[in-house]
């Protein structure tokens, strides 16, 4: 039995695994190993990856035999969890979502935001304090309040829905770990969901409610679970994100200071954070549905295949000198969400998150510092990658 390398999954804080470099520019689609002997191809270039993203041939279906999951064990698919899904499911499915999450309705959203931002940084700051995490104090409540708002979920609740997440998301969440959390969340969306559709209100669970299950196009089980889908993407890997963001314009401080100089950068800056960190680390899964070559390589019906988004957004055929942070780099074409029919359908939202509260960090603390190595806080084990806590001072 051939033994292969083990897909990384750990990295430092703000590059990818060091692996990649390696192995993109040796053999970019190599085997790797997962866990036990499921060895899928891994793509490590930005075009390889760009091609297997758009290719139907390869099947986002984790119900597939061989499908490289995270884990040797991992609960039945719940439904509504359109991203491991195919066409027609994921078509129907997603279509129901286009409506909350376009670029003019995101772009109404960012008063909200900005309000959001002031409010945090109005309590970060009460009381003459100096000091804080900016975590707990801002990175996560940010994007949280945001989707609960555009969902119609009480905030109150966002402890307990914090704590599911982190069981979906943490690689050593055991099988029953990950069913209890997901049972509990969706007990909890089902029983608000049936609120909505007695006494709606202007929110995406209102809708899902009385526009979607209520006329057949959706089941509860898939409103609930789509629900549950955006409540917890929508606001892990911003939270995730914006960290590591901070960390990284404070140890390029040229950067930040043209940031500074000219705001109208931010925008531009956002893109090339979102590429240089790549907080989606574990890579893209996807199963070949019939014998596909990539690049020469003929990748068979039933292999899986892993796109290392990580190692794409640092590839130098793509992005000249890959390794710098660039805030004027003008950034197009990166992968941190992804590409082709499953590309993140809420990146607007984060987009205008981290646009909104970048800014409004820096403005109100411009002498914010590191009080502590974030290396020591580093997430190793989750499929998001960032940082426990980041103690910061001004």
């Amino acid at each position: 039995m051939t033994t292969h390398p083990a897909l990384p999954t750990a990295r430092p804080l703000l590059d990818p695994a060091p692996e990649y470099a390696k192995w993109r520019a040796e053999e970019p689609i190599r085997r790797v190993t997962v866990w036990g002997d499921n060895s899928p191809w891994l793509i490590t270039r930005h075009e390889d990856a760009r091609a297997v993203l758009a290719d139907p041939r390869f099947s986002a279906d984790a119900t597939r035999d061989g499908y490289p999951g995270f884990r040797p064990q991992s609960p039945p698919r719940a439904p509504g969890q359109f991203f491991m899904m195919d066409p027609p499911d994921h078509t129907r499915l997603r279509r129901v979502l286009i409506p909350d999450f376009t670029f003019r309705r995101i772009e109404q959203l960012r008063p909200a935001i900005a309000r959001i931002c002031g409010e945090l940084l109005d309590t970060m700051t009460a009381d003459g304090a100096t000091t804080a995490d900016l975590v707990e104090s801002y990175a996560l409540p940010l994007p949280s309040l945001v989707i609960c708002e555009l969902l119609g979920v009480p905030y109150e609740d966002h402890d307990f829905f914090q704590r599911q997440a982190k069981s979906f998301s943490s690689m050593s969440s055991g099988p029953q770990e990950m069913l209890a959390a997901r049972k509990a969340l969706h007990t909890y969306l089902g029983e608000l969901l049936a609120r909505r559709a007695e006494e709606p209100a202007d929110d995406l669970i209102s809708r899902l409610a009385t526009e979607r299950v209520a006329t057949g196009e959706i089941s509860v089980p898939e409103a609930v679970g789509v629900a549950s889908l955006l409540l917890v993407a929508g606001h892990e890997t911003t939270a995730n994100m914006f960290p590591l963001a901070v960390v990284a314009l404070l140890r390029h401080p040229g950067q930040l200071a043209a940031l500074r100089a000219d705001p109208g950068l931010w925008p531009g800056a956002v893109e090339e954070l979102l590429r240089h960190l790549t907080v989606a680390h574990s890579g893209l899964r996807r199963i070949a549905t019939e014998d596909v070559e990539v690049a020469g390589v003929r990748i068979r019906a039933g292999e899986g295949v892993v796109v290392a988004l990580q190692a794409a957004n640092r590839d130098p055929s793509a992005f000249p000198d890959p390794d710098a942070l660039d805030v004027r780099r003008g950034t197009t074409g990166h992968l941190a969400f992804g590409h082709g029919l499953h590309q993140c359908i809420g990146q607007s939202l984060a987009r205008a998150e981290l646009q909104v509260a970048l800014p409004a960090l820096f403005d109100r603390l411009p002498d914010l510092r590191l009080t502590a190595p974030p290396e020591d806080f580093a997430l190793t084990m989750s499929t998001v990658h960032g940082v426990r806590r980041l103690p910061v001072g001004w």
